[in-house]
């Protein structure tokens, strides 16, 4: 079925986890999560976003943040920018990678940046632009890919049009998050095929919420197109504040586990992310969502019984 037997897992709980919190986490907590995570073998964690303070108080000491954590050798930095000022700060604190916000639709959009869609993107022109006389990279993103909270589904002549202006600007890394965990296996290989089909020089990863616990299917339905690029968030931590009932991320620690089941390879220490997921699990009880915290590994086995036990 799987077209790779290996996929890179992006961590976004620093980024996506902790903007998601009704309550600021404090710098110094930020600091010691990110760089307990830089040591389970991750290539590339999402550390944070050059926001407004007024629009996102949980991200305002992002700069902060990047000053003061571990940097090893190979890994990636990436961080969340929606504007020109957002990418300056970006560049100032020597992130490796910005990605950019852009919703498919024009009424998440107006929710999330203030604009149409279209209109947002041609914001992205001069931070283009900017970029190519930087040492940072820039990756693209639709959020609300497999399903808007106000329109519903998402025509593919939309991701198409969207992906038209990505190109124009140079931008082939694109991100397809199902923001508000509507995707389904079908959705996901009918978008993911027709945009390969018609880019296929582009780079897609996938960004999936457990909404309606149907990320690991999906992600497995990425798979089998060729997506070997996944994000995820330890403990589940994760939503959107600009769309009703967006719940969390699919727990990194489930992710790995289903993968590695499958044979998938992922190249990180599952053991070190289940510690930092529990850690964050007795922070943050009321926001946590994964399997795997409740269950553990499949692989932990227990002491067989010597007679019947009755369990109800």
């Amino acid at each position: 079925m799987e077209k790779s037997k290996k996929v890179i897992i992006t961590e976004v709980s620093p980024r996506d986890g902790f903007q998601s919190l009704p309550q600021s986490v404090p710098t110094e907590m930020k600091i010691d999560i990110i760089n307990r995570i830089l040591t389970c073998g991750f290539k590339q964690v999402e550390v944070t976003s050059f926001v407004h303070p007024k629009a996102v108080p949980q991200m305002s000491d992002a700069d902060e943040v990047l000053q003061a954590i571990d940097r090893p050798d190979g890994v990636i930095l990436r961080a969340l920018v929606p504007n020109l000022q957002g990418l300056e700060r970006a560049i100032a604190a020597k992130v490796d990678k910005a990605k950019l916000m852009l919703s498919a639709t024009d009424s998440h959009s107006l929710n999330n940046a203030n604009a149409k869609t279209m209109d947002a993107m041609r914001g992205f022109e001069e931070l283009a632009a900017r970029a190519e006389s930087s040492p940072i990279k820039v990756s693209g993103s639709i959020s609300v890919a497999f399903g808007c909270p106000y329109e519903g589904i998402v025509p593919i002549t939309r991701h198409i049009e969207i992906c038209k202006r990505y190109e124009q600007l140079g931008i082939t890394d694109i991100s397809l998050a199902d923001t508000t965990g509507m995707a389904n296996p079908e959705s996901v290989k009918r978008i993911v095929s027709g945009l390969q089909e018609r880019f296929p020089e582009f780079q897609y990863s996938l960004h999936l919420h457990n909404t309606r616990g149907m990320a690991f299917a999906n992600a497995v339905a990425g798979l089998a197109e060729g997506i070997v690029d996944f994000d995820s968030s330890l403990a589940g931590l994760g939503g959107c504040p600009y769309a009703p009932n967006a719940s969390g991320n699919i727990a990194t620690e489930d992710l790995v586990h289903g993968f590695e089941e499958m044979g998938i390879q992922t190249n990180l220490d599952l053991d070190r992310i289940l510690n930092t997921a529990k850690l964050l699990q007795e922070k943050f009880p009321n926001e946590s969502d994964s399997f795997l915290l409740k269950a553990g590994k499949c692989s932990d086995l227990h002491k067989a019984p010597t007679e019947q036990i009755k369990l109800g």
